[in-house]
């Protein structure tokens, strides 16, 4: 295997990525389409208490061992970095088997706090409701049953993926990003390919109730881990060796304590930074429902729009996020690298490079998606009441998060951890304590309730990477300006397609179509949409400085 410079590995990421999240969203028209819109809630309420709890059983250690290595790499340290390698790896199984146990063993509790239905409130009720009361007491009992099971069949994915999550740190450290994101399209292209098919089969075949057809979908991502593990055995006995290296004065100092406590110093931020990412959602998974509930919504409809803003919508927002990501899987270990090395100019260049490519990329794909969030929404899931009026604002969130993440990662890479913890902190901080106040706030001045705790989600965000890049410029030296000139053009160019496409609109309607109508309306204003935005940045040299891409001009 050959090694991947920054934007090589920026590049392959991103496009893995992109295909990834592509067919996470695809596989949904059909998914949902089977389980319907209770088996989503099922789906989507169990698969995100599993990825909380994968991020606790990983501790944050796979991108820790990408830095670490590529740290080791690049001092030529190869017995260091071999000995940190399997001493993390063997800490990951471990917290990998307990976190498994800890989700098994405590999933009806969860299940009983995501579905709250308080039985005893039908005494209240009077005598001609009290069928409804009981029906939705029944109908509440149903879905914490089925979520726990669902739950439970999940943990049987964790101890795999953090299998292959070491391995992927490891690859990533190396600069080897094309294997390890190759093995991310085989993943979730067997996991799709288990969804549709199990839970088909359980439906229409078998004949099953719902709570089995959504957990056999769920087991997909158990067999995606095994396929996926496999081959990332075979990529990663192929990676060049040194044999009989010498182990150097410098690496017989450090103990294996001493590695264990660098291991932790890396791991705790990246621990801290995915378990606040995913509180965001946790706060709206506990407080949506009752919110709205506790405001005249029915359970259904409450439950619904919480599926939409912690999971439905969420996977189309990760369509959006595909290029941040893609560029955290090369920026760790490139920047480590440049730190390490004591290159601070190719640092705040990667910096502004990073900052840039997600701006250019991330505004008009969201101001896109949120003008065309009904054929949008439509082709993905169906038609629905509130999926597009709730998906055309959270979709927003994604370029907060698309930024954070980056700078986030930046102050990792830079070991700046006390000022990212902060930021990490205001951010969630604010987002637990406005999301109620914002959702009461919006619903009296009359807008969506729903639309209160995204708009603290995206305050939240703000806080943050403000946080973040105060530091990156007082420590760094970096200077934003030409940035921020790429911003206001991004923005500007964003705004001639947006008029461009509501004149089109105008003529070419996007409501109320069909799934395939809405499919090709869709694609034809992104064909103009994207026409537009690449030609006014081509002609602003744009296209050509931020993405590295040189185009033959005519004479």
């Amino acid at each position: 295997m050959k090694k991947d410079n920054f934007i090589k590995g920026a590049v392959v990421a991103t496009v893995c990525l992109i295909l990834t999240k592509i067919l996470g969203a695809i596989y949904v028209i059909p998914f949902y389409a089977i389980i319907g819109s209770r088996g989503s809630v099922l789906y989507g309420a169990a698969y995100n208490i599993y990825a909380i709890f994968l991020n606790i059983s990983t501790l944050g250690l796979p991108l820790a061992i990408s830095k670490l290595v590529s740290e080791y790499q690049t001092l030529d340290y190869q017995y260091l970095k071999e000995k940190s390698y399997k001493l993390a790896g063997r800490i990951m199984i471990c917290t990998a088997i307990v976190t498994t146990l800890i989700l098994l063993i405590i999933a009806p509790i969860l299940a009983n706090n995501i579905i709250k239905i308080n039985i005893t409130n039908s005494v209240a009720i009077p005598i001609g409701a009290m069928g409804y009361a009981a029906g939705e007491a029944i109908a509440g009992q149903l879905m914490i049953d089925g979520i726990t099971l669902v739950m439970r069949v999940s943990a049987s994915a964790i101890i795999i993926v953090t299998l292959i999550s070491m391995i992927r740190g490891y690859l990533q450290g190396m600069h080897y990003i094309t294997a390890s994101s190759i093995s991310q399209v085989i993943e979730q292209f067997v996991r799709v390919i288990v969804i549709i098919l199990g839970s088909y089969i359980c439906v229409y075949v078998l004949k099953t109730k719902l709570s089995i057809a959504v957990a056999v979908a769920v087991f997909g991502a158990t067999v995606g881990a095994l396929v996926t593990y496999l081959y990332l055995l075979v990529k990663k006995k192929s990676v060049p060796k040194i044999k009989n290296y010498e182990i150097k004065e410098e690496e017989k100092k450090v103990s294996l304590k001493d590695i264990g406590k660098k291991i932790i110093t890396y791991t705790v931020p990246f621990i801290i930074l995915e378990l606040m990412g995913s509180s965001f959602q946790l706060v709206d998974m506990f407080t949506v429902v009752r919110t709205l509930t506790a405001y005249g919504f029915s359970t259904t409809d409450a439950s619904n729009i919480m599926n939409i803003v912690t999971t439905l919508g969420i996977k189309l927002n990760l369509i959006v996020m595909s290029v941040a990501n893609g560029i955290v899987v090369s920026l760790l270990p490139s920047l480590t690298s440049d730190y390490v090395k004591g290159d601070l100019e190719a640092v705040r260049n990667k910096i502004n490079r990073t900052l840039q490519i997600v701006i250019y990329t991330s505004i008009p794909m969201a101001i896109g998606l949120s003008l065309l969030a009904e054929p949008t929404w439509t082709v993905f899931y169906g038609e629905s009441f509130y999926g597009p009026r709730v998906f055309k604002v959270s979709i927003f969130v994604a370029v907060f998060a698309s930024v954070f993440a980056n700078v986030a990662v930046m102050l990792q890479s830079l070991s700046r951890y006390k000022k990212m913890y902060l930021a990490l902190i205001a951010g969630f901080l604010f987002n637990a304590g406005m999301n109620i106040p914002f959702m009461i706030l919006f619903n009296k001045i009359g807008l969506p309730m729903y639309y209160g705790n995204l708009v603290a989600t995206m305050i939240g965000y703000v806080f943050s990477i403000s946080i973040c890049l105060h530091e990156l410029k007082h420590v760094f030296k970096v200077n934003y300006k030409q940035t921020i000139i790429y911003f206001i053009y991004t923005v500007l160019a964003s705004l001639v397609m947006t008029a461009v496409l509501l004149v089109v609109k105008n003529y070419i309607p996007i409501t109320n179509l069909s799934r395939l109508q809405s499919l090709l309306v869709a694609l034809l204003y992104a064909i103009i949409g994207g026409s537009i935005y690449l030609a006014i940045t081509y002609k602003l040299g744009m296209f050509e400085k931020i993405l590295g891409f040189k185009l033959k001009r005519k004479k």
